[in-house]
């Protein structure tokens, strides 16, 4: 058979040639004693973008929110999010186990935010209680089928947040998919946030890499609990200048994914399995009104070269990406229709 269609997820790209030619020339220096030049580059650029002061190269994404969360929550306080965040659900309870954070979270509502909701659930210090020191909001969210938090929602939590005296982490893995789609600048979604994670391996094709960014004084505590964690590198530009060429080429053609999934998204709607509406690059697929449940379906595109991740029972993903061109997106419009029709 020929290669599979790979729709499980954007972090299964493969660095392009032009990609692996930026590494192999990279100028590199020691990273933990900030000599690594590529590195230092990578930081400042990302830290403007989002028009904050400083930033840090981390080796992966669920350490970039680990760090940036116990920067703004202290042992035995507690963080809130969405019940569906990737930092509750798929970062091995590192919150608790290396922060020594609590967390508490509001219902699985993805991008559908109720300010609301979040401002009655921020507790104050005093009386015993576990003081609310932070929230964090996913952009775009994995679990909620990509979808984008609308910029007036965030703008309503930062006012909650300062009211409160509370931080606001963005864990942004795909914060590019959504600037992408709805236009909002980078700086202005930096400027919501004390704290954001953001990905070079999702979606912009990189093969590994995400960056905390913050104030400065953030990212000087921030290194240390990087390399507490195991997370100091030696010569690492080589991962920085394929991050720096991800920056450079493959954001604006995210737009090109975003069509791609809404093609297929367009082919499955008859069959009543789309959850929601598809803005970005993630298709979720609700499988509970459907006779074959999400294993089933993963068994039956295999076979048919189309590869589909499985996050539950009846909750399957679909997730376009660089590696995934037309043609491969004709072959999975013919074989997940049939497997539906069947």
């Amino acid at each position: 058979m020929a290669e599979f269609v790979d729709l499980r997820s954007d972090t299964v790209t493969r660095p392009s040639p032009a990609m692996r030619a930026a590494m192999a020339d990279a100028v590199v220096g020691d990273d933990v004693y900030g000599e690594d030049p590529t590195i230092n580059e990578l930081e400042a650029s990302v830290a403007a973008m989002f028009g904050h002061e400083a930033a840090l190269f981390a080796p992966t994404g669920s350490m970039a929110n680990q760090i940036a969360i116990q920067l703004v929550v202290p042992p035995g306080e507690e963080l809130i999010c969405d019940a569906d965040a990737h930092v509750v659900t798929y970062e091995m309870g590192a919150a608790a186990a290396i922060g020594g954070v609590s967390t508490r979270t509001w219902g699985p509502v993805g991008a559908d935010i109720d300010p609301d909701v979040v401002v009655d659930m921020i507790r104050p210090s005093g009386g015993y209680v576990v003081p609310t020191r932070a929230i964090a909001v996913e952009q775009t969210h994995n679990r909620g089928g990509g979808g984008v938090i609308p910029l007036s929602t965030l703008e309503s939590l930062r006012a909650a947040a300062d009211a409160a005296g509370v931080a606001l982490h963005c864990d942004g893995a795909r914060i590019w998919h959504a600037h992408v789609a709805d236009g909002v600048p980078l700086r202005t979604y930096g400027a919501l946030f004390d704290t954001l994670s953001v990905c070079l391996s999702k979606g912009l094709g990189a093969p590994v890499g995400s960056l905390v960014v913050s104030s400065a004084a953030n990212i000087d505590r921030a290194r240390v609990l990087r390399k507490r964690m195991g997370g100091g590198m030696r010569q690492a530009g080589v991962l920085a200048a394929a991050g720096a060429y991800a920056l450079t080429h493959n954001v604006d053609r995210l737009a090109e994914d975003h069509a791609k999934a809404a093609r297929l998204a367009e082919a499955l709607a008859p069959f009543g399995v789309v959850a929601g509406t598809v803005r970005t690059n993630i298709v979720p697929l609700d499988l509970r009104k459907s006779p074959i449940d999400a294993d089933a379906l993963a068994a039956a595109a295999r076979e048919r070269g189309v590869l589909v991740s499985v996050l539950g029972r009846r909750l399957a993903r679909l997730v376009t990406h660089l590696d995934v061109d037309d043609a491969a997106i004709d072959r999975a419009v013919e074989v997940l229709p049939a497997i539906f029709r069947n």
